[in-house]
């Protein structure tokens, strides 16, 4: 059965004659006599009695009207979808984002983004930085929110917030009692101490392993983790150092015995993005969570405790 045949089934059995409903229908009366015969030889049955007027359904007719509501109405229901797609104001959003950024931007994004397009369902995968740009070029998620370098030919990068990558020292380490909280310094000035590392995929060990490449640098690594808010409390109180953009400075750093150090000697490209692939189409409440995502970032600059 196709849409056709559903819907002509249908008006003859509202209209009650077939040339009431070739009018309604705007097609001749013999063509509609013949796509109902074409039909009923399909089925093997008659689907209206014709001894009767108006026609009435036969046992068979009533199962196959059945089953042409039901196909008209999922038709309609799908008609309807596609008009609030093509709207934007419903679809998909799978949205990649690391753990500790999600901490940070979910709670001020889903509270504006949510009641603008409640029909928009965000399904999020968490991840680090490297990850999550295989995961945007292999077509698994939409959208990428990452600290990256804006390299790859293919996919689209849209700025939302600069990093500063430095070096995070506990105040019992050998390099705050050292130096001036603030004060730039070289990698091979925290020589002697322990650090604290993330796992591979993350954006801070990317630029960390770089640099301990450049200087030659091997220190004693005390804990290696996935998680960055681990591995902040970790060197803060227990005098290591880490390597870390200055984002996750904030009270808790001051508060608990943690200095930053700029790095004199390096330059960032590594910046959190907005990032998404540039053959694709790219809806209205995409962009709409990149321009709110930017906007609250920029209003809390500070990482939560």
């Amino acid at each position: 059965m196709n849409l056709k045949q559903a819907q002509y089934v249908k008006t003859i059995a509202e209209c009650g004659s077939i040339t009431a409903a070739a009018k309604k229908l705007f097609v001749s009366q013999p063509s509609l006599s013949q796509m109902l015969r074409q039909i009923e030889q399909e089925i093997g049955l008659p689907i209206f009695d014709r001894s009767t007027s108006p026609l009435r359904l036969t046992y068979a007719g009533e199962k196959y009207l059945y089953a042409a509501e039901r196909i008209l109405a999922a038709n309609s229901e799908l008609e309807s979808q596609l008009k609030e797609i093509k709207q934007e104001h419903a679809g998909r959003l799978r949205l990649g984002i690391s753990v500790t950024r999600a901490m940070q931007v979910m709670p001020l994004v889903l509270p504006i983004f949510v009641p603008m397009y409640p029909n928009v369902n965000l399904e999020l995968t968490e991840s680090g930085s490297a990850t999550l740009e295989e995961l945007l070029q292999s077509g698994s998620i939409d959208l990428a929110l990452a600290a990256l370098e804006s390299t790859s030919t293919n996919l689209a990068y849209e700025l939302i917030e600069k990093e500063n990558v430095g070096i995070l020292a506990g105040r019992d380490s050998a390099t705050a009692k050292r130096f001036r909280s603030g004060k730039a310094i070289s990698l091979t000035d925290t020589e002697g101490d322990s650090y604290v590392c993330l796992t591979k995929g993350h954006s801070s060990r990317v630029v960390q392993d770089k640099l301990f490449r450049r200087y030659g640098f091997a220190p004693h690594v005390l804990l290696e983790t996935d998680s960055l808010e681990v591995g902040r409390r970790v060197a803060v109180e227990a005098g290591a150092c880490m390597v870390l953009s200055d984002i996750y400075v904030d009270d808790y750093v001051h508060q608990h015995r943690g200095e930053f150090f700029k790095l004199k000697d390096y330059e960032n490209y590594r910046h959190f993005y907005a990032c998404y692939r540039k053959d694709e189409f790219i809806p209205m409440y995409i962009r709409d969570f990149i321009r709110i995502t930017t906007r609250v970032l920029s209003q809390h600059r500070k990482f939560p405790d």
